[in-house]
Order: C-alpha cells, then structure tokens, then sequence
C-alpha cells in the first residue's frame, strides 16, 4: 500500500513538471524575434541612369564635285583644318572655259539680232503709219523682235550656267571643319554621279549624342516640366561615359527631344549637345549618356526590407510591436542598394530593415540588440 502511495506521487510530480514545461515551449513560440528596425525619416539622394547614345559632329559633310573631269589639283592635306568656301579640288578647266567663251559669243549674237530687229520693227512701225505696209507685215516685225528678246534671254541662261560651270570647276569646302580622308588624286575621273564623296568636312567643335527614353519615361519627364519646351530649358546638366568608362570632362545640354514616338521601339529620342573643342569625341562613335535625378527629403529604405510579389513590391512595417505586410511604390530608378518610397509608408513609420523576404505578416518582432548585431 505504501508502495503504490509512492508510485502515484512519482506520477503526479512528472505531470506537473510536464505540465510547466509544455507552458516554457509555448512561451519561446509567442516571444518576439529580434530583427533590425529602421525609423523612417526624410533623406536626400541622387540617382543616376545610363543610356547608349551614339556621337555624330555638328556637321558631317560629304563633298562631291557638281561638274565632271580630271582632277588637275589637290588643294587640301587629309585631317587639315578648312575653312568654309577654301578651294580642296580643282577640275579641269580647259572645256569649261571654252564652253564660256561659246556662251558669251552667243549672248553677243543675240544681242545683235536683237538690235537689227528692233530696227526693223521701229521701220515697219513708221511705214504703217503711213499705211505703206499692211497689218501683217507689222505684225511679222513684231514677232521678229520678240523671237530675238528670247534668243538673248536663252543665251544669257547658258552663259550663266557656262560662268557656274566654270566656277565648279573649283570644288570648296560648304563649311568649317576638318577634312576626312581622300582617295582621289591628281588625274582622277570624277562627276556628279560618282558613289563616292570626294571627302568628308565634319566639324566637330560641337557633338551631339543621340538616346532614347522609352515613351513612358518622356512623358514623366515633360509632365514634370510642364512642356516639351521647359523640359529642354530646365532638364539638369548630363554626363558621358566614353568607351574607355572615362567620364567626359566637359558636361552637356539637352538640346532637343523629338515630339514623335518611334513606333517600332515605342521610344523618343533626344539629342544632347556637348563641346568638344579638344577634339577628344570622335563623330560615328559610341558612348553612355547619364542623367542625373536629385531627389531631395525622400523615404528611402533598404531593398532588403522589401519583397516582391506579382511585380509588386511590399514592405513590414512595424505596428505595436507587429510585422504588417505592406505595399509600397517606389521610384523608377535605384542605386540597387535602396528604394526612394513614393507611397505607402510615411515618415516615422518603423519597418523590417533586413530579411523581409523570411518574415511572416503578423510576426511578433523587437529591435535587435547591438550584441547579437555583433554575433551575427
């Protein structure tokens, strides 16, 4: 009897202890876990983006000769400066002087059957007049005298065309710039038809990078401007990054942004102007216009605060001590490192600073010590 007496305390004081250690278990569950918190507050932040552009100078010029012939002098060194209306090639000149002096003979010979026919017609006049001659022989005089108005106007044509003509025969430069590379020399054949420019004139002393935005970025940007115009005007200074990663030491303008969407790439182009007085841009290159957007007294948090679901993106936020799944909208652009918040959360708001993408909404959850900081 005493025995059994024993065995039943020894049953009840395991139920009790059991009892007080299933209590210890639920307790560790419900406690809250440790991560890191962050107060949001207002910060300032710069964003960058890069976009392909490709450099063409101020003006690339193809030279061709208007008039065909030899080519009997070479003015012009490749790579020289020139200077617009300096004579690069010369034609020869030998048929086109001819062709002048034919002309001007035949200006010449107009103008005399125009003479002699006007003092026939002033005869005819005086004679009909005196009613000698008939209606019919005026008449004829008359039309004598205009064919001879229009055989000297036909003439002075062609003595002009022989004057351009000639004047072609001197092939000059249509701009400032530096001349390109050239394959004709002394004695060439060349022509209006020919599939070659004689050379190339590019100045250079300004380049412009042509980009794109995709529609939906150009149209934030000029409704953030209020116009096409304004966002020209008040669009920041940008940046170039040359094939080499150098940055370009001068920074450049947006100059112009196209009004027309491609409908191809559903894109809008810009066009940026930059000086390039040293000649370092080189026109047909490539490089990566970057545009720079300031935003000051933002929300911003870290992207390992952040989840993603169905191309949403949701934050915790902390409310009494509770993780709240939350969704936000951020900025278009990022560092890769943060989020600028535009809504969703506000400032003092507290979320989950790192591993949100693990957290469970509902989640119990206190700051994390500096020590376990320290472990981790």
């Amino acid at each position: 009897m005493a025995y059994r007496k024993q065995i039943m305390a020894v049953a009840f004081t395991g139920l009790v202890l059991s009892s007080c250690g299933s209590g210890n278990v639920e307790q560790r569950a419900d406690a809250p876990k440790e991560y890191p918190l962050l107060a949001v507050k207002p910060e300032d932040r710069s964003l960058s983006v890069k976009y392909s552009a490709v450099l063409e100078g101020r003006q690339d010029v193809e030279v061709r000769p208007e008039v065909s012939g030899l080519i009997t002098k070479v003015c012009v060194e490749e790579g020289a400066r020139v200077r617009k209306g300096q004579v690069l090639f010369v034609i020869d000149q030998v048929p086109y002087r001819a062709a002048l002096q034919k002309a001007q003979a035949s200006v010449a010979t107009a103008e005399a059957n125009l003479a002699n026919a006007k003092l026939a017609l002033d005869g005819k006049e005086e004679l009909f007049k005196e009613k000698v001659i008939s209606d019919f022989e005026l008449r004829t005089a008359q039309n004598t005298y205009k064919s001879a108005e229009a055989a000297l106007l036909q003439a002075k044509a062609e003595l002009c065309n022989a004057e351009n003509n000639l004047s072609y025969t001197e092939v000059k430069s249509p701009v400032d710039g530096v001349a390109g590379m050239t394959s004709y020399r002394i004695g060439a054949l060349v022509g209006p038809t020919m599939a070659e420019p004689l050379l190339n004139v590019s100045d250079n002393s300004q380049m412009y990078a042509y980009f794109s935005l995709a529609e939906k970025q150009a149209l934030e940007l000029i409704s953030k401007y209020g116009s096409l115009d304004e966002a020209i005007q008040s669009f920041p200074s940008i940046s170039l990054e040359l094939k080499d990663g150098e940055l370009y030491s001068q920074e450049g303008k947006i100059d112009v942004i196209s009004s027309m969407v491609d409908k191809t790439t559903g894109t809008v182009s810009l066009r940026a102007n930059f000086p390039n007085g040293g000649g370092q841009l080189l026109s047909g290159g490539s490089a990566n216009v970057i545009l720079s957007y300031e935003r000051p007294a933002s929300l911003v948090i870290p992207q390992g605060a952040t989840y993603e679901i169905q191309n949403r993106i949701f934050t915790y936020k902390v409310v009494d001590g509770t993780a709240v799944s939350t969704p936000i909208e951020v900025f278009k652009i990022n560092d890769g490192k943060e989020y600028i918040v535009m809504s969703g959360i506000a400032e003092g708001d507290t979320v989950v600073a790192e591993g949100a993408g693990l957290l469970k909404a509902g989640t119990k959850v206190i700051a994390m010590n500096d020590n376990s900081k320290k472990q981790e």
